[in-house]
């Protein structure tokens, strides 16, 4: 019989990886969805299917587990699916604390999703220990922060606000949302936090291209456990694509964050001294109401994010991020180029945030630059 093969076969072998053994100093991109089997049935490297395990991912979440120094990541594909397993995590009837100023989808996604599903929640104002204390419920399953708060960067105090949960259930949770600090700024884990959450859309990606959320917990092996199962058969995972890019962003994350930071304190006092900006809210100025928290849950700086209130109303605002050449006017945040963004315009006629703030994500670029436009935006007209 011949051995000669059709064209057939051919054409699909002849893309088949004849260097498994090559050693490339970048990490590869493994798009394939599933893995070879060995003839006793086993894996090498425990990889079967890429919803379950990819070596892209595996590298992702190893990298973050260590940086934030946790005892396991999970990757998702975009920030709010990985909040959203957290959510699914809890029972009917659990009882959520989110803070007063949130990020708007956490709370459009529990009021409209995961209410209906069974679960309860209030608002809280998480600056407020004895607010936070008094809210606890005896069915609070759950403590939601944002610290840096979005948009208007209020700071809480995570190591007193972990206390009183475990005083009041050892069981409960308390989740920060660590996107906005990243680990190069901030470390809730080791400040008494069981959860840290991210966007790694923003920061660790750092280049506005990519979609990808994660979360880290330390401890609770059942929770986590409950999580793994979410992730594994929700399938909302990060493709290795985006596995790649968000590693590749990481190797960077720590020179970016620090020069991003420094800028951003540079342009908060530039502006808080300016006659045409009526207050900025940036943790990092003297003047915040929580600084000196601030000061010791971030002691490396206190981010490239800020918002600013500008003298007169919502038009007014609108009108001089228009006029802005080096801040695009563009939603998110974390990228190598600055932002600047209307929140109340986006969050709704409901949405708490002051209808002159505008939220502002520093880049790369030089500060004189960035002081030089917002004199020309805010002098102009």
């Amino acid at each position: 019989m011949s051995s000669k093969k059709s064209p057939q076969t051919l054409a699909v072998q002849a893309a088949e990886n004849a260097f498994r053994t090559a050693k490339p100093v970048s990490t590869p991109i493994y798009l394939s969805t599933t893995f070879h089997r060995e003839a006793d049935g086993s894996y090498e490297h425990g990889f079967v299917y890429s919803r379950m395990q990819n070596p892209n991912r595996k590298i992702l979440e190893e990298g973050i587990a260590q940086l934030e120094q946790g005892d396991r990541c999970l990757a998702f594909s975009s920030g709010m699916a990985a909040i959203s397993a957290i959510f699914q995590a809890l029972k009917p009837g659990d009882h959520v604390l989110l803070p007063d100023d949130v990020y708007y989808n956490i709370y459009a996604l529990i009021k409209e999703v995961y209410a209906p599903w069974g679960l309860s929640y209030d608002l809280v104002d998480m600056s407020d220990n004895k607010a936070v204390k008094a809210a606890l419920q005896a069915n609070t399953k759950l403590v939601w922060l944002e610290t840096p708060s979005n948009p208007q960067l209020k700071i809480s105090d995570i190591t007193v606000i972990a206390q009183l949960v475990k005083q009041h259930n050892p069981q409960a949770l308390l989740a920060v949302d660590n996107t906005w600090p990243s680990p190069v700024l901030q470390l809730p884990l080791n400040l008494g936090a069981d959860i840290s959450i991210h966007s790694t859309t923003k920061y660790f990606g750092g280049h506005s291209d990519v979609l990808s959320g994660a979360i880290v917990v330390k401890g609770h092996p059942e929770f986590t456990h409950q999580l793994e199962r979410i992730q594994i058969l929700g399938g909302a995972v990060p493709s290795p694509f985006d596995a790649w890019l968000v590693s590749r962003g990481m190797q960077t994350l720590y020179t970016r964050v620090n020069a991003q930071t420094e800028t951003a304190q540079q342009l908060a006092q530039f502006l808080d001294e300016h006659p045409a900006i009526e207050s900025v809210n940036y943790p990092g100025l003297e003047s915040h109401p929580q600084h000196e928290i601030a000061k010791k849950q971030m002691p490396n700086g206190f981010g490239a994010m800020l918002s600013v209130l500008v003298k007169g109303d919502a038009q007014r605002a609108i009108e001089v991020s228009n006029r802005l050449q080096l801040f695009t006017t563009a939603t998110s945040l974390g990228g190598v180029e600055s932002l600047v963004e209307h929140r109340k315009s986006v969050e709704g006629e409901d949405s708490p945030t002051p209808e002159n703030l505008l939220r502002i994500s520093v880049g790369l670029e030089a500060f004189e630059d960035l002081k030089r436009d917002w004199e020309r935006a805010l002098v102009t007209g």
